[in-house]
């Protein structure tokens, strides 16, 4: 019975069998070939146990693992190598096909190569996957034949494998690389001009050239008789929260993602900013409730207990309740505290429902209120009207765009800072008015 399981039939054996009709039918008006296409058959006969024979005389003819990291990161391509060994004493040809998660939707995995005797070979292929969540991988088959390629002898290696998708640390990892060796601009960061100093005293030190003369402090240049200057340095371990909105206004998709990951992704890699600035982390998620809470800790491992918090959140069908937010925050955030509220307004009148507990909230703490561009309505705006239902879409995708601006100054006005942005920009545009911040020593 497992013989039969791994025998497959190859391609080029219908090829063959249709040759030698073809050659039979053509006997029919050229005797001469019948004679000539009986021995063809027998021969062919004689291939086809020779195929057999010497694919199934090898027990462990080959061999095939598949590496995959233990975590995954989301809306990222992430690399899947298999490694492959051939221990037939002749070259081979094979098919491989890697059962990838259902997640993934794609049925149509396929990789033809070759490999001489005792040959290894790497195929390493990409994934993206856009959810979050537990992965489950399932065998590597792999169709090996000879030569001949008349029978395909399916291995299958038991790789069965569940990884967990995360949201993107590679994201995180980049952001990090580049504000180590100050080089956030590569990404769109803004360079900021520090403007003036933090009030965090540091040290009195001698004057050198170049030095703020308005720092001179008088006192202790009077007493060692020459120019000293009191040196400030940035306040450090400012808490920062950031709040996610888990509300059915975060189900939209953009691109393959829900708004809810970009923000888990930008969560993520603000985070990480904040503590190589020294600064304390935190993270809040509420829908009609609050979800979770984070304390802010500028210890490094809270940035794991905020991703292990951030991986299996989802959505609800229901409106976040901004009331029971603004009582958590004045119940459980005591310090003033930069907190970026991540949620999505598409209509004024829903701006205003919420604003007097962003004002309220505002009043105690550095607010940041971050919501989403709708691109499609873009596209809509740029196309050329010229039909009367193509005007009628654009006026109410102008409407729209013109609603979200409207939001930004409703926002300022009432003292509640707003970044409006893309999805795709979202953690850019977080980190630069965090620097920005940082830079007018407003944290």
């Amino acid at each position: 019975m497992q013989f039969f399981k791994s025998l497959y039939v190859h391609n080029r054996f219908f090829i063959y069998i249709s040759v030698i009709s073809a050659l039979f039918l053509v006997s029919f008006w050229i005797p001469v070939l019948y004679s000539a296409t009986w021995m063809l058959v027998w021969f062919f006969v004689i291939a086809m146990c020779i195929d057999l024979i010497i694919l199934y005389r090898f027990k462990n003819g080959f061999s095939a693992k598949r590496i995959a990291s233990e975590k995954l990161s989301n809306s990222d391509d992430n690399e899947i190598a298999i490694t492959l060994e051939n221990n037939y004493p002749f070259q081979v040809f094979i098919s491989l096909i890697d059962e990838l998660p259902a997640q993934f939707q794609k049925r149509d995995f396929e990789h033809a190569m070759s490999l001489k005797p005792g040959e290894k070979s790497t195929y390493t292929y990409t994934v993206r996957p856009v959810e979050r969540g537990e992965y489950a991988f399932g065998k590597v088959n792999v169709f090996v034949s000879s030569i001949l390629q008349m029978f395909s002898k399916r291995y299958s290696f038991s790789a069965e494998e569940s990884v967990k998708v995360y949201p993107s640390y590679i994201q995180m990892k980049k952001y990090e690389f580049l504000a180590m060796h100050n080089n956030l601009t590569e990404f769109g960061m803004k360079k900021i001009r520090r403007i003036g100093h933090t009030m965090e005293f540091e040290q009195i030190k001698n004057y050198i050239p170049g030095d703020d003369i308005r720092t001179i402090n008088w006192k202790a240049t009077a007493k060692r008789a020459e120019l000293m200057v009191n040196q400030y340095q940035d306040e450090k371990s400012q808490p920062i929260y950031s709040m996610i909105d888990l509300g059915r206004v975060m189900k939209m998709p953009f691109e393959g993602l829900k708004l809810l990951d970009y923000a888990i992704n930008s969560t993520l890699a603000f985070s990480n900013i904040a503590l190589l600035k020294n600064d304390k982390a935190g993270m809040l998620t509420f829908s009609k409730k609050v979800e979770k809470i984070v304390a802010a800790s500028n210890k490094k491992t809270n940035l794991s207990v905020i991703n292990e918090e951030l991986y299996n959140i989802t959505t609800d069908f229901s409106d976040a309740n901004f009331a029971l937010l603004y009582a958590n925050i004045k119940r459980k955030i005591n310090q003033r505290s930069l907190l970026i509220l991540y949620t999505n307004f598409e209509h004024i009148s829903a701006l205003k429902r919420q604003l007097s507990y962003l004002k309220a909230i505002a009043k105690k703490h550095l607010l940041v209120t971050v919501f989403f561009e709708n691109t499609e309505l873009d596209t809509l705006i740029k196309e050329n009207a010229e039909d009367l239902q193509s005007v009628y879409h654009k006026t109410i995708a102008e409407k729209y765009a013109y609603e979200k601006r409207l939001m930004i100054k409703e926002l300022e006005k009432n003292a509640v800072h707003a970044i409006l942005t893309k999805p795709q920009h979202l953690s850019v545009n977080v980190i630069n008015k965090y620097l920005e911040f940082k830079a007018k020593g407003m944290i």
